[in-house]
């Protein structure tokens, strides 16, 4: 691999850029390290700001804002083939040098300050001072705490320096020229506590005051039969939709349709608010469209969703998330719909909403992997095999996009009636479950991975919550979820 040569801050580096150090050794590049003076310190108020949201959501360190009392510079044993400045104020060299970019600014500090003012900063990796060879869109999961948002932002830091390492050692680096980089100085520590007191605060503010009243999430599942082009043709929700009834101590969310023997089933994560720890149960509905009772039919020590059913080789087989038990795994059906019994992991890691796909004599997961750090929303990563069992290899351009408008899917790829294949993506932008939209598959092989923009999905009709992040098709029957204001019962949470 590469011999790379890393500049950090020679006092107060912070643990996102020793993680970078490390993460990008693993990958068994060779490591040199230098020092420059570095930015400024953080303000004493964001200091503070930090201390406090740590205590309130209980999170222990370390964190990746937090400073480090030095990371010891050090010679590799090659001369560096690329640099990273990591520093924000390295000198120019006859070495490639890649700096980041925080919402514009050299300094980090200026990610925090975005996330306190309540938008989503933009990271881009920048060579030689002209050209972006990367870009990040994170995901920020907590909008209340910017704390915890700025965790997100600085992990997607990390997936960004690892992957435009591997881009530029493979010669797959995109490049694209920008106007003259802009910093905000020292105005950086003003700036962050005028966010922090006059939007961050009321914020966290807000939330508390909803917490107290409401669900923190409770989805419900909606449901249609109809012959007409569904929302995968129109992009609009439309109307016709009922909704699935929930007993309000649990809800009923990513929901798959599955036809089977002449009959219509809906697999749905089944998450219980008293335990947190969602299962899988299936709602079967009758010859007039009436869904019945839902039942349990999987449950795990760790948490499921997003219950992908289809049938292969003549038998039926569910992909579940299972994020938290970090691995992938293939059950297949002993006994439709009620008995299933694990056939094979198909991915290690902590792997979110993986969808398939046959294409091309292949087949292909696409997923989201929290790549150690931050929100599970953000990192599209593609992986292919030659058969349904395996063995399973990571694409050679993962992580395909960091990008929190169209990373992670919301439902089973579809083949629309012009040929064109289109994968649901979910769009944070307003956050998680904010919305829907529709990335036409453009290429796909083993040496690229291209989706389209999305195309948001129009949820005006008479589906009562906007909110959507799933979308699915069998037959005459479409599904969709979406975010619910469910007040919370007496002493309930």
């Amino acid at each position: 691999m590469l011999a790379i040569q890393v500049i950090v801050p020679q006092s107060a580096p912070r643990r996102w850029q020793q993680v970078a150090i490390e993460r990008l050794e693993a990958d068994g590049h060779d490591v040199a390290i230098a020092h420059q003076p570095g930015p400024a310190g953080w303000p004493a108020a964001a200091k503070a700001a930090f201390r406090f949201e740590q205590r309130l959501f209980r999170r222990r360190g370390p964190h990746l804002a937090d400073p480090v009392h030095a990371i010891q510079a050090r010679h590799g044993n090659r001369p560096a083939a690329l640099r990273f400045d990591l520093a924000g104020d390295a000198a120019l060299s006859d070495v490639p040098t890649i700096g980041l970019l925080f919402d514009g600014s050299r300094a980090d500090l200026s990610a925090a300050t975005a996330v306190a003012t309540g938008r989503l900063p933009v990271i881009q990796a920048v060579l030689d001072g002209k050209v972006v060879v990367g870009q990040a869109r994170p995901m920020v999961d907590k909008r209340e705490s910017t704390a915890l948002g700025t965790e997100d932002v600085f992990a997607r830091a990390i997936t960004l320096v690892r992957s435009v390492a591997r881009g530029f050692a493979t010669g797959r680096l995109p490049r694209e020229a920008i106007a003259e980089t802009r910093g905000h100085g020292e105005r950086t520590s003003t700036r962050f506590t005028s966010a922090y007191l006059g939007a961050a605060l009321p914020r966290l503010g807000r939330e508390a005051l909803r917490r107290a009243r409401f669900r923190h999430a409770h989805w419900r599942v909606g449901y249609r039969f109809t012959d007409a082009p569904g929302v995968a043709e129109t992009a609009k929700l439309g109307t016709g939709w009922s909704v699935l009834p929930d007993p309000g101590d649990h809800f009923y969310a990513d929901p798959f349709p599955f036809q089977w023997q002449g009959q219509s089933f809906v697999f749905v994560e089944d998450y219980p608010h008293a335990t947190g720890k969602a299962v899988i149960s299936v709602v079967p509905f009758d010859a007039g469209g009436v869904p019945g009772m839902p039942r349990v039919v999987l449950e795990e020590a760790h948490h499921l969703s997003y219950p992908q059913v289809f049938e292969r080789d003549g038998a039926v087989w569910m992909l579940p998330e299972a994020s938290a038990g970090g691995k992938l795994t293939l059950y297949r059906a002993s006994s439709f719909p009620d008995g299933w019994v694990p056939e094979a992991v198909l991915v290690e890691g902590e792997i979110s909403d993986a969808t398939l796909l046959e294409h091309d004599g292949f087949f292909w997961l696409f997923a989201t992997d929290r790549d150690g750090h931050g929100s599970t929303s953000d990192v599209l990563v593609v992986f292919s095999a030659p058969a349904l069992a395996g063995p399973w290899r990571p694409h050679p351009a993962n992580p395909i996009l960091i990008d929190h408008r169209m990373a992670r899917p919301g439902g089973a790829f579809v083949r629309n009636r012009q040929g064109r294949i289109l994968l649901p993506v979910q769009d944070g932008t307003l956050g998680y479950g904010g919305g829907l939209g529709l990335s036409e598959l453009l290429r796909l092989d083993q040496q690229t991975v291209r989706l389209s923009a999305p195309r948001p999905i129009d949820a005006s009709g008479d589906w009562p919550y906007p909110k959507i992040h799933t979308l699915n098709r069998a037959g005459r029957l479409e599904v969709i979820d979406g975010i619910a204001a469910v007040r919370k019962r007496s002493g309930k949470k």
